[in-house]
């Protein structure tokens, strides 16, 4: 489906941003525009590359652009994967599959062509991450979308993570621990499931999505720190194709 049927075209400001060698892709929107410009993205995306395989987060960051699109996006040929899950009870709202169902799949025409996540409830921890790596070497991600997390994560790979850590299973950082608990106050995650950074920086092409004051120092470091495992958001640095889309409260440091 065409996405300016109904989401806003807007402008931007770009720029190629260096860093330590490499080049990340900068854009950046006035806040209430943001929203509006990723979607109208990801929609044109998909339309241009409708047997894509996307690997897709869950959040604050992108409840709006999701709630955008899906009223006009197609995924039905599309692959899907969830980025990561917590340890949480089926069913809660604070899980990763309850938040992209709630705000995304949940609305869609069609379901997805495929759709893949991590079952935290298997007795077989290693064997289910495995599967899950396996089934994304087989035939790789296109796109992968994620949010930045205000210690620097990505997915729930936590600082100290390296750059080839593989899919596995984590235990959460307080500050993730606090983040869950916004979706559902009862819940009590201590670990999780995640895509690690050696199959997230696979993708051909990576989007890093970005809101908020709150974000705006991490986002410095990310940028124009150093890179390494204390702030894994910097490894994307290292990409070859990634581009981050900012508001303009996220982007005051840059």
């Amino acid at each position: 489906m065409e996405s300016e049927t109904s989401i806003p075209d807007v402008m931007a400001t770009t720029s190629d941003h260096a860093c330590a060698g490499s080049t990340v892709r900068l854009e950046v929107f006035d806040d209430q525009q943001w929203a509006d410009h990723v979607a109208q993205r990801w929609t044109s995306y998909v339309h241009d590359h409708p047997t894509a395989r996307v690997c897709l987060p869950t959040g604050d960051t992108l409840r709006p652009v999701y709630t955008r699109c899906a009223p006009v996006i197609d995924l039905s040929t599309t692959t899907v994967f969830l980025l990561d899950e917590f340890d949480l009870p089926k069913g809660s709202p604070a899980r990763c599959d309850s938040m992209l169902d709630r705000d995304l799949l949940g609305s869609l025409t069609e379901p997805p062509g495929n759709f893949h996540r991590l079952d935290v409830n298997t007795t077989d921890p290693e064997e289910e991450c495995a599967r899950f790596d396996a089934l994304i070497r087989d035939g790789g991600l296109n796109l992968t979308l994620l949010g930045l997390g205000r210690n620097g994560h990505l997915g729930l790979n936590e600082p100290g993570t390296t750059r080839d850590s593989p899919t596995r299973a984590v235990d959460l950082a307080p500050t993730t621990k606090s983040a869950v608990r916004r979706y559902d106050p009862g819940a009590t995650a201590v670990c999780g499931m995640t895509l690690g950074l050696s199959g997230i920086l696979a993708s051909d092409e990576i989007w890093l999505l970005v809101t908020g004051s709150h974000k705006a120092a991490t986002l410095e470091r990310m940028m124009n720190g150093p890179v390494g495992s204390g702030l894994p958001a910097s490894y994307l640095r290292n990409h070859p194709n990634t581009t981050v889309f900012a508001d303009r409260s996220a982007a005051a440091r840059l």
